[in-house]
């Protein structure tokens, strides 16, 4: 004979407090995101629901990634995926796990950018494609490459693109971001979010992000800003005149860069913040004149 259907209020109140007794920032939803992912559902389970197909291989996998939580692994790595703008996007070892302030970027890329206009866009460092992706995702008449020194990454991108409709106009290259000669040509809209935490700071940010994030894709080096030095030049010698270029900053780090970006012929266009009100992208454009900052 057959086991009852569970019910799900009697699997979840339990997990939530394992969860809450271990730190977890948010048991409830991560518990029910869980539930949902061993019984093989994208979605997260409610409480009042009847499970019928929650047997002994679904409890053992529940279990698995209970523990996981507790060790800090976030709910997307256990998962293999995460929601970001309106698109699902497969997560693999050497990518960023793309999280909601990097929207900040695509918010300020598709303002910069005309819905009726063909546009050449380059993704430097794309990781997942989450921004190339997001951007081609709300211009139709678009094209990308993504650029990442991990194959992995790339490999990941090219998936992904697939998976959500987007292959045609999107493709990814392996190689140095900061190499001219890496996807060579003119671009109407640059897209970067490279490694800019100092790496003195990297064991102390949060552990889903300093154990589970790859470092290659979050050391900056010593000052947070070597990957600025190199990149820029680079996206001024390849940025069409009017276009612009969004790219993701840390914290305090806007006049660092603009001071950079000018001595690579770039100049502010604007800047965004993120929810939290933090300055979290740079628009910038080509300099007509470097020694004034006039925007080309």
């Amino acid at each position: 004979m057959s086991a009852a259907p569970a019910e799900a209020r009697d699997i979840l109140m339990p997990a939530v407090r394992r969860l809450q007794e271990g730190g977890v920032a948010s048991p409830a939803l991560d518990s029910r995101l869980l539930l949902g992912t061993a019984l093989g559902l994208d979605r997260a389970v409610l409480p009042h629901e009847t499970l019928a197909g929650f047997d002994d291989a679904a409890a053992a996998m529940f279990e698995a990634f209970l523990n996981r939580r507790l060790g800090g692994e976030p709910v997307s790595r256990i998962r293999g995926w995460r929601e970001f703008w309106t698109l699902r996007l497969e997560l693999a070892p050497a990518t960023l796990d793309p999280r909601p302030d990097s929207e900040t970027i695509v918010a300020a890329a598709l303002a910069a950018t005309d819905p009726g206009k063909p546009c050449r866009m380059l993704d430097l460092g794309c990781g997942t494609g989450a921004l190339l992706l997001a951007c081609l995702s709300e211009r139709p008449d678009a094209t990308g490459t993504g650029v990442d020194i991990a194959g992995e990454a790339v490999e990941a991108a090219t998936r992904n693109a697939g998976k959500n409709g987007l292959s045609a106009r999107a493709d990814f290259v392996i190689g140095d971001f900061s190499d001219p000669d890496v996807a060579p040509g003119i671009y109407d809209l640059i897209l970067c979010n490279p490694p800019y935490i100092p790496a003195g700071e990297i064991d102390g940010l949060a552990v889903e992000v300093a154990c589970f994030d790859p470092r290659l894709a979050l050391d900056g080096g010593d000052d947070g800003l070597d990957c600025w030095r190199a990149v820029l030049p680079r996206i001024a010698a390849g940025l069409s005149r009017g276009g612009r270029a969004c790219l993701e900053i840390g914290a305090g780090q806007e006049d660092a860069v603009l001071g950079l970006a000018a001595r690579a012929g770039l100049c502010e266009i604007g800047r965004e913040k993120d929810l939290a009100g933090i300055c979290r992208c740079l628009v910038l454009g080509l300099a007509d004149n470097p020694a004034t900052g006039a925007p080309g």
